[in-house]
């Protein structure tokens, strides 16, 4: 592979290796959590529930703010995917070993470890119940449980999983069946589908589309397979400039787009899904297919729907510029959880992350919320096995680019840093709460731009 540094050249390249030595003196040797040689409590200043990237970085950003002993973290998962990389593992260009770490690996050292689910959430008595039956108090609460994949929603799913086929990249125990389906592709429909709900990296059903087609231009069976992107919605991409780029990809690489249509059944056993025409209810079609992946429809958590954090759709009710939470003060919300209307990735957990740190600190001094979140948010559109481009916008769709170049442009560069520079920030300085998004690099590289 080659390095990230010899694509980018002149002074971008010295500066990128002052910031990635830079990042390895600040993450240091990763220390591994001991939850069972602390005391388990009933009471912190500040409790996070959610183990994922949001949870993570709060908790390592507030330990120094309270100190890791006021500090807890609720989560039942053993093991800690960085989720971002599972697009290349479903294309066969990553490992799916590489994605994950112990959870105990990336809990802050000395944060303590609930090993539980929330089943209950009680902000007018502030407090948390768990399913082992344990109420937890807070001074502060951080809210951070993601978003929750309802395969159930579809008929035939998630039991049709164990035909061949078809896969899914959303999921560590459907991604590698992707792949499967990709190599054992002979000829036929191609089908990639995106649902009629929010999803997370709203990008991700388009990107295994591109790199099927490289693949299968790649071995030969291009001219066998059809291609078709079956989506919900009625554009390509919600970022006009990115959307004219992907059309453009779209018509050379002659890839069949429908719009308004929602994938509602599958019968694995006869390769045949059933979609729904949004524009005209109760019109239904089906379409046999040789290759299925499926981005399932999404949902904010159980715990979080009928809770009164939630707003009338079940997210957790921020407000979009501070993340301070519209009814309760002490609480707060930080990624796909939220009802922030951007789109739901890593990169706006990281951007968020150092914002809502400025929220709370000022909050514990009973001072006013300065800094304002503006929906940064990236998408890097992975359009092949070496090209991406790299989609950054923010609330009101505008592009937010960190590079003095046009990133609508499908580069190497951005690939590479999608592939491996990205999962090194997100694993040594994000989840230690020292990588608050990129906003000090595109001030950098557009010093003197107007």
């Amino acid at each position: 592979m080659t390095p990230l540094s010899a694509v980018v050249s002149g002074p971008h390249a010295r500066l990128l290796a002052w910031f990635l030595r830079r990042g390895s003196q600040l993450a240091g040797p990763p220390q591994l959590h001991t939850a069972a040689s602390l005391a388990a409590r009933s009471h912190y200043e500040v409790l996070v529930l959610g183990g994922g990237s949001g949870g993570v970085t709060m908790a390592a950003r507030m330990k120094r703010k309270v100190g890791a002993e006021n500090v807890a973290i609720v989560e039942p998962s053993e093991r800690h995917f960085y989720q971002p990389i599972w697009t290349l593992v479903g294309a066969g260009a990553k490992q799916l070993s590489s994605s994950g770490r112990p959870t105990a690996s990336v809990i802050p050292s000395g944060v303590e470890w609930i090993k539980a689910r929330v089943v209950e959430l009680n902000p007018d008595k502030n407090c948390i119940h768990t399913d082992n039956g344990k109420e937890i108090s807070y001074k502060y609460l951080i809210i951070a449980l993601g978003i929750q994949l309802d395969y159930g929603k579809i008929k035939g799913l998630p039991e049709g999983f164990v035909h061949p086929k078809i896969g899914s990249n959303y999921s560590v125990k459907m991604v590698e069946k992707t792949w499967k389906a990709l190599q054992d592709f002979k000829e036929g429909n191609a089908i990639f589908t995106f649902p009629n709900t929010p999803v997370k990296c709203a990008g991700a059903p388009q990107k295994i589309m591109y790199l099927s087609e490289a693949y299968f231009r790649k071995t030969g069976k291009r001219s066998k397979a059809n291609i078709i992107f079956n989506t919900s919605l009625g554009t390509i991409f919600g970022v006009k400039k990115y959307a004219a780029a992907l059309q453009e990809i779209i018509q050379e690489r002659n890839l069949t787009v429908n719009y308004k249509q929602n994938l509602i059944e599958v019968r694995a056993d006869k390769q045949e899904a059933v979609f729904e025409n949004l524009d005209k209810p109760g019109e239904t079609h089906v379409i046999s297919y040789e290759m299925l992946h499926v981005t399932p429809p999404m949902s904010s958590p159980d715990v979080l729907k009928m809770s009164p954090v939630a707003d009338a759709a079940g997210w957790v009710d921020v407000d979009k510029e501070t993340l301070q939470h519209k009814r309760f003060p002490n609480v707060f919300g930080i990624g796909d959880c939220t009802n922030l209307p951007t789109s739901k990735t890593a990169a706006a957990v990281a951007a968020q992350s150092g914002i809502l740190e400025r929220t709370i600190s000022l909050i514990m001094k009973n001072q006013t919320p300065t800094k304002k979140y503006d929906g940064y948010t990236s998408c890097p559109l992975v359009t092949g096995y070496n090209r991406v481009i790299l989609a950054e916008f923010d609330y009101d769709a505008r592009p937010l680019e960190t590079f003095p170049f046009d990133q609508s442009k499908e580069r190497l560069s951005m690939y590479l840093m999608k592939a491996d520079l990205m999962p090194f920030l997100y694993w040594n300085m994000m989840l230690r709460g020292y990588w608050g998004g990129p906003a000090f690099l595109r001030k950098f590289f557009h010093l003197g731009m107007s």
